[in-house]
Parts: C-alpha cells; structure tokens; sequence
C-alpha cells in the first residue's frame, strides 16, 4: 500500500513498446501539434491584426483558439518527450499542473460555447438589439467570466484530486494526467468525494447544454423563415461551425468523464482521450475557416503578408 506523500511521480501510459513506434507516435503527435500550432496561430493573429473582424463573434474565437493552443500544448508535448526519450515519468508536480490546466482549458472552453452561442442567438433573433446587448464591454465581461469560471473549476478539481489518498500504485492509464485516471488509484471510497463533484459539474454543463439546444432551436426556426436563400446560408455559415465543435467537444467530452466502469478499457479511454483533447483544437480552425468568407480573406491576407516579409527577409540576407 502506497500513499500519495510516497512517491514524487507518475507513470504515464506508453503508446508503444518498440523504438520504432515509439518515433511514430512521436512524429505523429509532432504532425498533430504544429497543425493546431498553425491553424490557432494563424485565427488569432488574423482577428487581431484584421480591423474588420474586431467584432463579437470573432473576439469570442480568437479565445477560443487561445483555450485550443492551451490545451494541446498541455498534453501533447509531454507525450511525445517521453516517446522520444524512451520514458513514462512525470512529475507529481507536473501532473497536478497538467490536471489544473486541462480542467482549467476544457471548463473555459464549455462555458465559451455557452457564450458563443448566446452570442449567435441575440445576433439572428434579436438583431435590433445586438449592438446593445453585445457591446464592447459585455464582450469583455463575458470573456473574464469564461476564464473565471474555469479558474475555479479547476482549483476545485485540482485540490480535491490531489487530497485523496492513493493507495494502488502510480501508474496512470493515460498519455497525460487525467482526473478520472487519477481516481482509479484512490483508496476505497475516498474518491466518492471527486465523483460528487464532477457529478454536480455535469449537472450544471447540462444546464449549459440545455442551453445552448434551446438557443439554435429558436435560431434555426428563425433563419428557416428568412426569405433569402443568401441570407440563411449566411446565417448558417455563422452557426454550423460553432454546432459542430460543440458537439465534438461535448459528446467526447462527457463520455471520458460520465462512462460507466463497465465500458472502461485502456483502448478506449485512450481514443477517448485524443478524441476531446487533441483532436477538437486542430480541427477547430479548419472547421470555422471552411465556409467563414471574412475569415479565409483575413488568413490569406496573413499568409501573403508571411511570405512576403520571408521573401524581403530571404533577400535581405542574401545582399
């Protein structure tokens, strides 16, 4: 029986035993990274530098884009370091950090897609009044609240986690530090503290959830009765991205967190795991970019204004 004062480090879940596996989990996640590194970077230096995108929707993704590159440098890189290296250590440190990050990133980016939505909701419903109700400073307020709220949704995950005594070993069955694999490793019944409070945080995300299914049920039924062909696919261009990183998120989301026992197995909690927290923040930016005209004309602008200042650079040196 070992306690959690015991030991100073976890062992994190191996992708694979022989070297050459090990370099391609390493090369894949690498290919994973630089992709959600680019496609985050390149939305938020567009809504940034763009004066035409300085707008409420395009201010609640540069965030959102912010929480993505959070979270995936969060877990990913940690992996592959110790795929390169041939290790499974982490630091008792460095897994609680990586505990509060992610709780802090995923529980920001749930209440983010609340905000969102509310946001297309007053903009198709209410349009008359969307300039009043979604100004400037409402924005910013909404923004603080997101990231307050997941502030303190992660210290009370955090520090209830790490206060349960964990008496079966140190090895966590996952790539990074997970709260639910966290659990396992309690000691009988000291981690139905934990679960209370993730049930409770899954009651009030279904409250967001409810929300939010409420919110495009009358956005939908108000942009069916548009007229204009032109003017719902404008509309929908504005909704559809956000539906559809929403219920990636969610329903990957919720099933790591809220499966029963029975389904668990370390296969699948690993796809699970890659499915909610590597996988939504490289997609999102293509997802958003595909049929958004404003933001593929801000990123070309980006891209040409890149290759431009390289080449004056390229050539700058060759003189």
């Amino acid at each position: 029986m070992s306690n959690s004062s015991s030991f100073n480090e976890f062992l994190l879940l191996a992708f694979a035993d022989t070297r050459e596996l090990q370099l391609l989990h390493f090369s894949l996640f690498l290919g994973i990274y630089l992709a959600a590194l680019l496609g985050n970077g390149l939305i938020i230096t567009a809504v940034a530098c763009d004066h035409r995108l300085h707008t409420p929707m395009y201010f609640f993704l540069l965030n959102l884009s912010v929480l993505d590159l959070g979270t995936v440098s969060t877990t990913v890189p940690k992996s592959m370091a110790n795929s390169l290296w041939d290790t499974r250590a982490i630091s008792y440190s460095g897994c609680a950090a990586q505990v509060f990050l992610v709780a802090l990133l995923l529980g920001g980016e749930y209440c983010l897609l609340t905000v969102m939505a509310y946001d297309r909701y007053i903009a198709i419903c209410r349009p008359l009044h969307y300039g009043t109700i979604m100004g400037s400073r409402a924005c910013v307020k909404m923004a603080a609240a997101v990231w307050a709220s997941g502030f303190l949704y992660s210290v009370l995950h955090t520090a209830n986690t790490f206060s349960i005594p964990l008496c079966q070993g140190n090895t966590v069955d996952q790539f990074f530090c997970e709260i639910p694999q966290i659990l396992k490793l309690s000691c009988s019944d000291a981690y139905l503290r934990e679960v209370g409070l993730i049930v409770f945080s899954a009651c009030l995300g279904f409250g967001c959830f409810i929300f939010i299914v409420l919110s495009y049920v009358q956005i939908f039924t108000v942009v069916l009765r548009i007229p204009s062909e032109q003017g719902r696919h404008k509309a929908f261009s504005t909704c559809l991205p956000h539906l559809a990183v929403f219920s990636l998120f969610v329903s990957t989301d919720l099933f790591a967190y809220l499966k029963p026992p029975s389904l668990s197995s370390p296969a699948l909690d690993l796809v699970v795991a890659v499915l909610y927290a590597v996988v939504p923040p490289t997609l999102n930016p293509l997802i958003y970019s595909m049929r958004n005209k404003e933001l593929k004309d801000a990123l070309r602008k980006v891209i040409s204004w890149t290759i431009f200042s390289s080449d004056n650079i390229a050539i700058a040196l060759h003189k």
